[in-house]
This record gives structure tokens, C-alpha cells and sequence, in this order.
């Protein structure tokens, strides 16, 4: 359908499930994808340039990834660190079935994938990482990235992935003006179109 987007909290398009093979913290998986959601081929390039030049996830405590669609970023992040508590979210409930069974095939037991509203609201988090769901609209977005980077422990670091043609240094330098100074948005990096940037809490 037309307005059947990855975002759509309930894709009404067929499901159309299938296989994809990826390798997430250096192991080969199968993993299951469908229609209706985000890159059900397999990786999408801003994914891998994200798991590609991010520092490894902090060893305990509370991880986050934002929009976590079939759930390549959260189950790196709990292949990586086992000692950690990861949590997946995304609106989508496709995919919130699909990455639960992925966590699973991985073979992780770390993993809570569940819609924004049922995270803890007095949860804070070590690290995020997020290929945000830029096509939202810039407002959307924005109100998405304020919901949780303020949730990042002092000390803790978000790495988001976002393409340079779809804003990506602007949504930087809105970064950099909008959060308070108990933050620093700096980039991180530029690979293939894609920047990193990284929001590091100095401050609560």
C-alpha cells in the first residue's frame, strides 16, 4: 500500500518473510526478514558503516538501540557484549516479532526488544547506537532523538548513522544547538556518503 512505510506501527502489506545471511560481531547468521519493513534484503549500507566504525559497546550495563527494525544493530551490540542488558526498540510491530526471533536465532539471551513505552522510564543508558528513521520527517525525528539521548548516562556515548544527502550534517548542527552542555556532538566519522556522529554526556 501506499502509506505502508517500515515505520507504519502495523504494516498492512503481505508479510512475506524470508532469509537473509549477514555476519554481525564477526558471526555468520541467518536471520529472517519481511516486507513492510526497513532493508529486508539484508544490511543496509548506513548499518554497516555504523557496526564498522564504532568503538565496542560499554561491557555492562544498560545498551540501546533506536529503531531497531529486524535487529542487526541491538543483536551486535548483545553478541558483544554479553555482560550487557541491550534494548531494542522500534514502533514497527513486524519487526518487533522479527528481531525477537533473530535475538534468539543468534543465540543471544540479552536482548529486550519492546516499543518505546514499555522501557523503564527511570532506565538510563551506557551506550546507544541508532540508524535513525530518518524518512519520519525532520519534526518526528527530532522528538525521537530527545526522547533518548537525555537518557544516556554520564560518561555514556550515542553513535547515530545518517546520510549526508538526507541531512545528516544538519541534523549535526541541530544537535549541537539543541542539547545542553552537559553534551558533545562532535562527527565521529564519514564513510560512503554516511556521517557518524557521536553524542557523548559530560554532564547530567
Amino acid at each position: 500500500m501506499a502509506n505502508d512505510h517500515y515505520f507504519s506501527a502495523d504494516p498492512s502489506s503481505e508479510v512475506r518473510e524470508r532469509q537473509v545471511h549477514v555476519t554481525l560481531a564477526g558471526r555468520p547468521l541467518t536471520l529472517s526478514t519481511a516486507a513492510g519493513v526497513f532493508s529486508p534484503d539484508g544490511l543496509d549500507r548506513g548499518t554497516r558503516v555504523l557496526l564498522g566504525s564504532v568503538p565496542p559497546p560499554a561491557a555492562e550495563g544498560a545498551l540501546l538501540d533506536v529503531g531497531c527494525g529486524w535487529g542487526p544493530i541491538a543483536i551486535t551490540m548483545a553478541l558483544e557484549s554479553p555482560g550487557a542488558a541491550v534494548w531494542g526498540v522500534d514502533v514497527n510491530q513486524r519487526v518487533l516479532g522479527l528481531a525477537r526471533a533473530n535475538a534468539a536465532a543468534a543465540g543471544t539471551t540479552n536482548v529486550t526488544v519492546a516499543l518505546p513505552d514499555e522501557v523503564p522510564a527511570d532506565l538510563r543508558f551506557r551506550t546507544i547506537w541508532s540508524n535513525p528513521p530518518i524518512r519520519v520527517g525532520k519534526d518526528e525525528l527530532h522528538a525521537i532523538l530527545l526522547t533518548w539521548l537525555p537518557r544516556l548516562e554520564v560518561g555514556g556515548d550515542a553513535w547515530l548513522v545518517v546520510s549526508k544527502d538526507l541531512g545528516g550534517d544538519s541534523l549535526q548542527r541541530w544537535l549541537r544547538e539543541t542539547l545542553d552542555d552537559g553534551f558533545q556532538v562532535a562527527r565521529a566519522t564519514t564513510d560512503k556518503g554516511f556521517r557518524v556522529i557521536r553524542v557523548h554526556r559530560t554532564a547530567p
